[in-house]
């Protein structure tokens, strides 16, 4: 089946092509294509393009599908498009003509459009809860780990002290940027594309209004060129709020990798997150952190390939948009996973007490021994060239003592407020909007 068919029979290769893996990957928007529809045809029923008991009857069949659609029965049979032909052809076979319908002042973009809308901020939410899982994982060790004290590094060389609380505690408030990235990405998903139809608008007197105020969106795209030109768009941004966590784990666990190795031992995997070496009985490899390592470096790459997909396209829907679904959607799963896998391995990582006392780090010091002397009294430049020039001379002795107390510092990490600050951002995406959605349009 076909909306588009006008009885013409297409070449076999060509249809194929262009289907391409809309059939295994329209699944997922299966059930955001039901809540879809049955706003639209609440609107439909308004403007009296539907009477009222040809609505009850269409809702509750929806509905039905929609509870198909979680227990694993619904699939798009061969031959049928898409989501939206299966839906449509599902309604017709129950409900005869009525299921012809629900069309009415729409087109499949802006359909499609609505679908990943919908799906986005469902999986938004769902990333968003996982960061926090995560998030709060570190800020535990932070917490427990706060008096570890280890080198910190600037070009690779030995520079200032630093602490285990201070390592993790930096990822976990990295993180608070990335929510703050995926909430401009929810913001954007957030806009009801629907009326915009094939992105020129609708001679039916269409009230967007009302859609946009079923399906829960906290505004709609105005302008239907606009509505259309989001396509692409939607994805790219949620692709870099994808990307920004990507960025996190990759360089958390490039810091795990370095830490692990023998020249740093800073820290250590049980045996059973860990692989071995075919010829080398000794080894112990960090495979764990280096595949997360890759998987977010590739994720990382995705809103370049997205701009590539859909460069120079004017305005007006182009079938090169399609594909951008093969890309956007596994790569949402895969960071998922990569989170949980994350976690699982930041909670199981063993911590080296006594790092700082080995004596290659005794030059951490010298800026603290630098601060006390000005504190004494001596000149900076003068404090800095005196130590200077004990450590020349082989000279420079340390108590391996430090004593930061301002914000953010090895003696006040300021977890409470890292925690408020990641709380005030989750509040601001106001995810119960989706549930009242769902209660309202499915009765759950």
């Amino acid at each position: 089946m076909k909306l588009w068919d006008k009885g013409g029979q297409v070449d076999a290769q060509i249809e194929n092509f262009t289907v391409g893996m809309d059939r295994e990957l329209d699944h997922q928007l299966a059930k955001y294509d039901v809540l879809g529809s049955i706003a639209h045809i609440t609107m439909l029923e308004s403007i009296d393009l539907l009477e009222k008991e040809e609505l009850l009857l269409l809702v509750e069949e929806l509905r039905r599908i929609y509870h198909e659609i979680e227990e694993g029965n619904f699939k798009i049979e061969e031959g049928v498009e898409d989501v939206h032909s299966q839906v449509e052809l599902i309604l017709t076979e129950r409900l005869g003509d009525l299921g012809k319908k629900i069309h009415s002042g729409r087109s499949r973009n802006d359909q499609v459009l609505v679908d990943l809308k919908l799906f986005f901020r469902d999986k938004i939410r769902e990333v968003v809860g996982d960061v926090v899982e995560l998030f709060l994982s570190l800020m535990k060790r932070a917490d427990k780990h706060k008096g570890v004290l280890i080198p910190g590094y600037t070009h690779l060389q030995v520079a200032m002290p630093s602490s285990f609380g201070l390592w993790f505690g930096a990822y976990a408030e990295s993180l608070i940027d990335d929510v703050i990235s995926l909430q401009s990405a929810y913001k954007i998903s957030n806009q009801n594309p629907l009326g915009s139809a094939a992105g020129y608008g609708s001679s039916f007197p269409l009230n967007r209004q009302m859609t946009t105020d079923l399906l829960r969106f906290e505004s709609m795209n105005y302008n239907v060129v606009y509505a259309q030109m989001g396509r692409g768009r939607v994805e790219k941004n949620v692709a870099f709020g994808l990307a920004n966590v990507a960025s996190t784990l990759s360089k958390m666990a490039m810091d795990v990798c370095l830490y692990m190795s023998q020249n740093f031992d800073f820290l250590t995997l049980p045996d059973a997150l860990t692989t071995g070496s075919s010829i080398m009985p000794h080894k112990k490899n960090p495979d764990v952190f280096e595949l997360l390592r890759s998987h977010c470096n590739r994720i990382q790459g995705l809103p370049n390939q997205i701009t590539l997909m859909m460069n120079n396209l004017p305005s007006g829907y182009f079938r090169d948009l399609q594909l951008i679904k093969e890309e956007i959607l596994p790569a949402i799963d895969d960071l998922q996973e990569c989170i949980h896998i994350a976690q699982y391995a930041i909670d199981n990582l063993k911590i080296k007490d006594h790092i700082i006392e080995d004596p290659k780090y005794r030059l951490v010091f010298s800026v603290e021994e630098v601060n006390k002397r000005v504190l004494d009294g001596v000149p900076f430049r003068d404090a800095y060239k005196q130590v200077g020039q004990e450590i020349e001379a082989g000279q420079f002795e340390t108590d391996l003592q430090v004593h930061h107390t301002h914000e953010g510092s090895i003696g006040n990490l300021c977890l409470a407020q890292v925690k408020l600050k990641m709380q005030h951002m989750i509040d601001q995406f106001n995810f119960e909007k989706l549930d009242e959605m769902k209660e309202d349009l499915i009765g759950e």
